[in-house]
């Protein structure tokens, strides 16, 4: 069974309470507070399924809760957090959210496999009482309960993601036409409104070219003041980039080509929906096929709607879904189409900055070249050397010392150099001290 829209109702997890408690331990008096906090609620995700097709699943089920936070323990010990909940929906829905005055505001739109959307977050756990401890309250017997989670009632409205749709009057052909162009078998019949459902199908081209096509539920005068299946299939064309027009051309209909297809399009200009980029439907470019051509007994009848259509500078196509003739070039033109939007959308859509290619000049890179200043001559009298700089970074710095020639490195003064070094004069006259104080100490037979 196929459902394209549906309204449930998703509650997140509240969060769990803090806990009031002291460490009460043998040999260690006033242990302070131990109460830890209460762990979070579960939150609700949304996420997008390319294996599904339908909203089938939540037909039935409308309400989702995700799991209660639990309350936090003694010993610091913190609540376990609630359990979240996934819920899969095929690519293409839209997530409207319903507001306190009973309109629907659109908060999602997952166009891609595997896209994850935040329905509900879950409610924070409250801190226990070891989290209000201070130098002046060491004792603290405050805590807090876990805050609650969000509810909202939410509606699901599933559009196909299809390339190309197929519009038409009932038994105009399009099932027919599906199936020959693709692997879809949607039912077929010799009576109108054999199509309750939309049905995708891909459609394979030569050099591993493809794309998705939609036929949707015939269109009747009026369709867009309920009669017949009304048109609210029609929303799943709106994420198309071309629609193919099949147009009756056989006397088996009873109705003029002409009038059926100025009916249809009068319909599309009629239905209020629009893309993301705000196209209507009746904005969209548009493919008259003439179809059952192998059934035409009035020539006169194409005739009338090939002049028709060339004034309105639409392309048209003799074609029947039934013996093949023609398909190719439909499909063609199709691809043509579609390449086409395809091109537009990636010219529109917003550059991306440039990536950073080079590093800042403090961080030079390894592979450039890096020009090194000349070190010049120190004499044997100067205590030390000034840093020599190169490209954004330092050399290593040189210490001399009088009287222990030219100036080292500080990674040599490190290698284990053993040289003695000469004792300064406050060095040496501390320790004339000492031993002077030595020889007066009583007992000292040190002889002199």
């Amino acid at each position: 069974m196929f459902v394209d829209e549906v309204d449930i109702h998703v509650a997140a997890g509240h969060g769990g309470a803090g806990a009031l408690a002291f460490r009460r331990e043998k040999f260690i008096p006033r242990g302070g507070p131990s109460g830890g906090d209460g762990g979070h609620g579960g939150s609700i995700h949304l996420v997008a399924n390319a294996n599904l097709n339908t909203l089938l699943n939540y037909r039935f089920q409308k309400i989702f809760s995700a799991g209660r936070g639990a309350g936090g323990e003694g010993s610091n010990r913190s609540g376990k957090k609630g359990a979240d909940i996934e819920l899969q929906v095929p690519t293409g829905t839209v997530v409207y959210e319903k507001t306190q005055d009973g309109d629907y505001v659109q908060v999602a739109d997952l166009t891609e496999d595997g896209q994850r959307v935040l329905l509900a977050q879950g409610g924070l756990g409250g801190h226990g009482n070891a989290s209000f401890a201070t130098s002046t309250n060491r004792a603290p017997r405050r805590t807090q309960p876990g805050l609650p989670g969000e509810e909202k009632d939410l509606r699901f409205h599933l559009k196909l993601l299809a390339d190309v749709g197929l519009v038409g009057f009932p038994n105009a052909g399009k099932s027919t036409m599906i199936a020959r162009i693709s692997s879809a078998r949607p039912k077929i019949a010799d009576y109108p409104f054999t199509t309750l459902v939309p049905n995708l199908g891909v459609v394979g081209l030569s050099g591993d070219r493809s794309f998705v096509v939609a036929d949707v539920p015939g269109l009747i005068e009026g369709a867009h003041a309920g009669h017949g299946l009304g048109h609210r299939f029609l929303s799943h064309l709106e994420r198309t980039k071309v629609l193919v027009h099949l147009v009756d051309v056989s006397s088996s209909s009873g109705r003029d080509p002409v009038s059926d297809y100025d009916i249809i399009i009068r319909e599309l200009e009629l239905f209020p929906g629009r893309d993301a980029s705000g196209e209507r439907l009746a904005q969209k470019p548009i493919l008259a096929a003439a179809n059952k051509i192998d059934a035409l007994d009035d020539p006169d009848r194409l005739a009338r709607l090939q002049e028709h259509l060339d004034r309105l500078g639409v392309p048209l196509f003799k074609v029947s879904a039934a013996t093949g003739e023609a398909i190719p070039a439909l499909l063609e033109a199709m691809w043509q189409k579609v390449a086409a939007s395809h091109a537009r959308a990636e010219a529109s859509a917003p550059a991306l900055p440039p990536k950073a290619t080079s590093l800042p000049a403090a961080f030079p890179v390894a592979d450039a070249p890096v020009v090194r200043e000349e070190v010049t001559a120190r004499t044997e009298s100067a205590d030390r050397a000034e840093p020599v700089r190169s490209a954004g970074r330092f050399e290593p710095q040189e210490f001399s010392d009088a009287g222990t020639g030219p100036g080292r490195t500080m990674a040599t003064k490190r290698a284990g150099n053993t040289t003695p070094k000469k004792p300064s004069s406050k060095i040496v006259a501390a320790r004339a001290a000492r031993k002077a104080t030595a020889k007066k100490r009583p007992g000292n037979t040190t002889p002199e």
